[in-house]
């Protein structure tokens, strides 16, 4: 047995309509009734696995080491994917192994992934179409209580992987990235962070959909830049977003996630 841990946050495609989340929560308090349950958020789109990536990424540093991270958004659900237990960065997160813990793997870097086959820990009999409450909830329950990760199922040496959230360096200079995220005040979140600009963000510009972006803020009202209908702010997740101000930013470069963009940094032509 591992120490107990009483943070259980879940994020998923749900929605607040209908029973899901609810059900979920009733299984984990069934078996652990000291549970702390922190929503993330459950209005990530539908199926929408790289939505549900970006949200993960952006908030699993908020918290403590322990903490058990429920993420179910499963277009696949009921097929052949395998439900897994990923170890990584002192937290646990339990979900489908559809990509959804890709991005935090490849910034953690180090991590073990368990194949989740110990029916003993699941809620029987196994719905073909709700994972999340008969799989997913009491294998988070049961960790929390300190069960150990290997007592879920085998350790396994592969997980499936999103695109790298890492931007491409050029041989001309120039750094190739990309969206990876709009929110809903249509701020377009790029993968560049303060590292890739390195001590050149004044003379840096940004191409996107032969738009050419300038200006860099350090905040969204940044009194001192109020001219540029677009800049660039490093947002609170840590990535340079575009935004354009009270307005959307993807409306304006007719940009969605996966857009294409370029670094052009310091003197580089």
């Amino acid at each position: 047995m591992r120490p107990e841990s009483s943070i259980i946050t879940l994020l998923t495609d749900f929605g607040s309509q209908d029973y899901f989340v609810g059900a979920m929560k009733g299984v984990i308090l069934s078996i652990n009734p000291d549970a702390c349950i922190v929503d993330i958020t459950h209005e990530i789109p539908p199926q929408d696995i790289h939505a549900g990536a970006f949200n993960l990424l952006a908030s699993y540093k908020s918290f403590p080491s322990g903490t058990i991270q429920l993420a179910v958004v499963d277009p696949g659900v009921g097929s052949a994917r395998r439900p897994i237990l990923v170890e990584s960065g002192g937290q646990y997160f339990v979900g489908p192994d559809n990509g959804i813990f890709s991005w935090v793997c490849q910034r953690e870097g180090n991590y073990r992934v368990f194949h989740l086959t110990n029916d003993k820990f699941f809620r029987l009999p196994l719905s073909a179409t709700f994972h999340g409450r008969d799989l997913f909830a009491p294998v988070a329950a049961a960790l929390s209580k300190g069960v150990a990760p290997e007592e879920f199922g085998p350790q396994i040496g592969d997980l499936v992987q999103l695109e790298s959230v890492n931007p491409k360096a050029d041989v001309n200079g120039m750094t190739e990235a990309r969206i990876i995220h709009v929110d809903r005040f249509g701020n377009c979140i790029t993968n560049l962070t303060r590292e890739n600009f390195g001590e050149q963000l004044d003379n840096a510009k940004l191409i996107i959909n032969d738009r050419q972006i300038e200006s860099f803020r350090e905040f969204f009202a940044d009194a001192d830049d109020q001219k540029s209908e677009l800049f660039g702010v490093f947002g609170s997740s840590g990535f340079l977003e575009i935004a354009k101000q009270n307005a959307s930013a993807s409306e304006a470069l007719h940009a969605r996630r996966g857009e294409r963009v370029l670094l052009i940094a310091g003197d580089s032509n």
